[in-house]
């Protein structure tokens, strides 16, 4: 493993204890990782060990997680985690093997805390169950919980260029725009709506009658089917972006965008219907899609001069005005086709074990949003 941050046996402990969390509890953002170069993938299991138990850690309070006869306290959740990013942040983290290596990435690539404070505050809105009445809102609620996560990506690939964080965010969303179509029904049996509220009410169906007895409904299909067009835009709109990423750190991207947009059109196929299936892309179009992605990363960068979306325009500029790491790192090589196409082989054969291992061995753990954040940005 290359080093990161001073290297010392606790450091690999520390990373090896992320990858394992993410292996067992972000199986989705585990297998597009494998076509990540070494040098991205582990600060990025950092990085998505700390979000992933800081989302069950205030889901479980919500309602998602088995407390007992505990009193639930969401918002203290989400107040203990603040602090928690405080001492990662004055480099004190607490003695959890995934704060320490989340603080040593902060630390490594300059992430600005804006950029976690805004993952934070979308755990904060689902701990208050707040209602999304138009697609800003619904927007909103993406660029914190995923575009985030996809600006924090781009930074450690070495992408400060604010178009190319303002495209992460664009995946990101987009990402997580496809995950609310898909978990419908999931989330309406926990008591959430992320569909916007507006466009229910706009088709005569209230809400919260719904909500108290979710089942497939024309509204609901017409919310979901507008929905996805909604992320299928930003799917476009964030194509340009992964172009000029690093050359090596392409082709895990853009099977992300591939995968996660196949997601939505297999919930297409289903006539809008979330509410009895969760969409899961089939097994003879997966191969089909990696090998898209590994060519897609071959083009030529393109142009990425779009104004950042309006809900995310404040994390573009928190990383436009962050000062830089303080060491530059070599830019990835270019294109090692025998490399990826092996880490193609190396996704699928691990997807094939988890086909084997049942249906829920290729779900997340529950979570009300990281389950979107596959490899945002």
């Amino acid at each position: 493993m290359p080093q990161l941050w001073p290297d010392s046996p606790r450091a690999r402990a520390d990373l090896a204890a992320c990858r394992g969390l993410i292996r067992t509890g972000s199986k989705s953002f585990f297998v597009a990782s494998l076509l990540l170069p070494e040098r991205v993938r582990a600060p990025a299991y950092a990085l998505y060990a700390f979000c992933r138990l800081a989302d069950d850690l205030v889901d479980q309070q919500v309602g998602g997680g088995q407390l007992g006869t505990r009193r639930r306290d969401p918002l203290g959740a989400v107040e203990r985690l603040r602090k928690r990013l405080d001492l990662a942040y004055a480099g004190r983290p607490m003695d959890i093997a995934a704060d320490r290596a989340f603080a040593g990435v902060v630390e490594r690539f300059a992430v600005p805390r804006a950029l976690p404070e805004a993952l934070i505050e979308g755990f904060e809105w689902d701990a208050l169950g707040r209602h999304y009445e138009t697609l800003s809102d619904v927007r909103a609620y993406g660029v914190r919980v995923a575009g985030s996560v996809g600006a924090m990506m781009a930074l450690l690939m070495g992408a400060r260029d604010p178009a190319l964080v303002a495209r992460a965010c664009d995946l990101g969303v987009a990402m997580q725009l496809t995950n609310i179509c898909r978990d419908v029904g999931e989330d309406a049996r926990a008591g959430r709506l992320y569909l916007p509220r507006g466009w229910l009410r706009e088709a005569g169906l209230d809400p919260d009658a719904w909500l108290a007895r979710p089942a497939q409904r024309p509204a609901i299909a017409a919310a979901v089917a507008r929905l996805l067009e909604a992320a299928e835009a930003l799917y476009h709109r964030a194509g340009p972006g992964i172009a000029g990423l690093p050359g090596g750190c392409r082709p895990g991207i853009y099977a992300a965008r591939f995968l996660y947009a196949e997601i939505g059109r297999e919930v297409a196929r289903h006539e809008h219907d979330a509410i009895g299936k969760r969409a899961v892309v089939p097994k003879g179009r997966r191969p089909w899609l990696l090998g898209r992605a590994l060519a897609a990363a071959l083009g030529p960068a393109g142009g990425h001069g779009l104004p950042p979306l309006a809900e995310a325009r404040g994390l573009v500029e928190a990383v436009a005005l962050a000062p830089p790491p303080r060491a530059v790192r070599p830019e990835i090589p270019w294109w090692a086709l025998g490399e990826n196409i092996g880490r193609g082989l190396e996704i699928l054969a691990e997807l094939e074990a988890r086909e084997k291992a049942g249906p829920m061995a290729l779900q997340d753990a529950p979570g009300s949003s990281l389950g979107s954040t596959a490899l945002s940005g």
